[in-house]
């Protein structure tokens, strides 16, 4: 693997590493020489996989649940105390539940919103939260948060709409973040990707007809691929672009452009 950018010497907190964007991210990471604190919720052998490639001293494994906002807390504690800083947050693990339709009993509608909100919201808010904290003491770093092409466009599938809404209240926080905090050395980008070759998707298209009815609706009729999003990832997290801090990032061929 060729490394988009130069990350020795930064610790990276990654969330959700253990499977498909996130996986592919921390392997691109940790080929930029970065130590990566992979975050993972039930799935350790698949955060074990993701980080093989990775020097034991330059990885800090971390199980956490993200529904539940005092162990968000501690998993920023852990990342803090394994070197005494954080350089980037990298908000990237997300739930989509396929069940959160009008049609849905109320009951199961607001289970359904509470858990998106919680984990898709609440969880990366509070790491932001902290995450700022720290840097307006250490002299500034770097945010990434994966948000959606949904964020802008509103989801196809209805019953995901809890998903969409979520990833437009992180892009948000971002965005304020950015704004509020340049001037202190604090960067925050937002990446909002189109239809990522990941489990999730291949889900998704299965609601909406098949791969191939939703491969022909993209302009380059090719899925993003997750390493590319990894690549992306690295390159922001190197600090090479301050003044892309605030901007939202595209990456879905062309097929949605605004």
């Amino acid at each position: 693997m060729v490394p988009i950018a130069d990350l020795h010497g930064k610790t990276v907190l990654l969330t959700g590493a253990s499977k498909g964007i996130g996986a592919a991210t921390v392997a691109v990471l940790g080929a930029a020489g970065a130590r990566v604190v992979a975050h993972y919720g039930g799935d350790r052998a698949g955060a074990e996989a993701a980080t093989a490639g990775i020097p034991d001293d330059r990885k800090l494994l971390v199980g956490t649940d993200l529904g539940d906002l005092a162990a968000v807390e501690a998993l920023w504690d852990a990342a803090e105390a394994w070197h005494g800083r954080v350089d980037v947050l990298v908000n990237n693990a997300a739930i989509m539940d396929f069940t959160g339709g009008v049609d849905a009993p109320l009951a199961h509608w607001d289970a359904v919103w509470d858990q998106a909100l919680m984990v898709n919201v609440q969880a990366p808010a509070r790491l932001m939260r902290r995450a700022v904290r720290h840097f307006l003491d250490t002299g500034g770093g770097s945010i990434v948060t994966m948000s959606s092409w949904a964020a802008q466009r509103g989801v196809t599938n209805p019953a995901t709409m809890a998903y969409g809404a979520s990833k437009a209240a992180v892009r948000a926080a971002t965005q304020s973040i950015a704004r509020a905090y340049a001037k202190n050395g604090i960067l925050a980008y937002v990446i909002a990707p189109g239809v990522v070759r990941t489990r999730l998707s291949e889900q998704f298209a299965a609601t909406q007809g098949g791969e191939a009815q939703i491969s022909a609706n993209l302009a380059s009729g090719e899925w993003v691929s997750p390493a590319e999003l990894g690549r992306l990832v690295a390159f922001l997290a190197s600090g090479a672009v301050p003044q892309l801090s605030g901007a939202t990032l595209d990456v879905n061929g062309a097929s949605y452009i605004r």
